[in-house]
């Protein structure tokens, strides 16, 4: 069962106000294995992530870097047709003293999505910064680590507000949580107590406070190590979907082996659409491209890649030298597959 939601958008400004349209505007739904668009047909995402809208609201700034239409269109000539953008639950809701006012983040991030679906694309909204408590969005001086898991205090309402504020948008996709860690498969379904002290919410809670608000867009659901692990844990212990818009989420960061890939990824994407929703070469290089992204490709697997984003290499793998889409050597293999291998969007 998939349902989609064309024609939907009066959340929305007016078209007028942020630029026409271009090109015809995306859809997307879960049939069987495969992720589709309004007309049936199997779409199969190639994307960046990018950075800094998970952080920057802290200081009262949605974006780390331009967000208009000619950044969007310097990623689309990549040939790309997804972006993921990460969230940070206190900044959405507003709480916890972030300096960001939850409608200004809040009315940033639904104009960046109607701009990037006026280019074609799609966006996946990930849940990236958790904030268990009156703690504020993350951990370390630095913001270094994560938290386990999403937190009972406050995931279950950030979703069910993200949910109900995208339900009428088919261009959407919704990531529950980015990188869960250090916990077990029954906590990742179900919830516990975590490691640092908190209540978690589980993928189950997740699920059911998006479908709660009648939405019924893809969800996608990490597995264990940081979202490296899925494979046959991840069937046994994946949560229900009333809606049958399941989607298995990755992050393959420094994997290899097409023995490797089969065991983790291709068991599950046999039986429910998968997207990696990070991709990264360590070494400043793009070598394992080379090896993952065919394989991807004839597994009906879809992938991001992180991160559109002017950073380092080795610890936060950056695709690009300038927002203008220079590629690093990194960004230089990513770009020229999606060239060889895609359209425009």
């Amino acid at each position: 069962m998939f349902a989609l939601h064309a024609g939907h958008r009066a959340r929305y400004p007016p078209t007028s106000l942020i630029g026409a349209p271009t090109v015809a505007e995306p859809s997307i739904a879960v049939r069987g294995n495969h992720l589709v668009n309004s007309n049936g047909q199997v779409v199969a995402l190639h994307g960046v992530d990018i950075s800094g809208t998970q952080w920057q609201c802290l200081y009262g700034h949605a974006f780390y870097g331009p967000s208009n239409s000619a950044s969007i269109a310097a990623m689309a000539a990549w040939h790309i047709n997804a972006v993921r953008i990460p969230l940070n639950e206190d900044c959405w809701l507003g709480i916890n003293g972030v300096r960001m006012g939850a409608h200004a983040y809040r009315k940033a991030i639904r104009e960046y999505i109607h701009r990037l679906r006026t280019h074609g694309l799609y966006a996946i909204l990930d849940l990236h910064w958790a904030a268990p408590g009156t703690i504020l969005s993350h951990i370390g001086a630095g913001f270094e680590g994560f938290f386990e898991m999403a937190d009972e205090s406050h995931a279950p309402a950030f979703w069910a507000s993200v949910a109900s504020y995208f339900k009428d948008d088919d261009s959407v996709l919704f990531d529950l949580f980015n990188e869960p860690n250090d916990i077990s498969w029954s906590c990742w379904r179900n919830g516990c107590i975590a490691p640092r002290g908190y209540q978690t919410a589980g993928m189950q809670q997740l699920v059911d406070a998006v479908r709660a608000t009648g939405a019924t867009q893809p969800v996608m659901v990490a597995g264990l190590e940081d979202a490296a692990e899925a494979g046959k844990a991840w069937l046994e212990n994946r949560p229900t979907d009333p809606a049958g818009q399941l989607v298995a989420s990755v992050h393959v960061y420094g994997q290899s082996g097409v023995n490797r890939f089969a065991a983790n990824i291709g068991i599950v994407a046999a039986q429910f659409p998968v997207i990696v929703g990070e991709l990264g070469e360590m070494n400043c290089a793009d070598d394992g491209l080379n090896t993952f992204l065919p394989w991807a490709d004839s597994h009906g697997v879809s992938y991001l890649a992180w991160a559109w984003f002017i950073g380092g290499c080795a610890s936060y793998p950056s695709l690009i030298s300038n927002y203008n889409g220079t590629p690093t050597n990194f960004g230089l293999g990513y770009r020229e597959h999606l060239l060889a291998k895609f359209p425009a969007p």
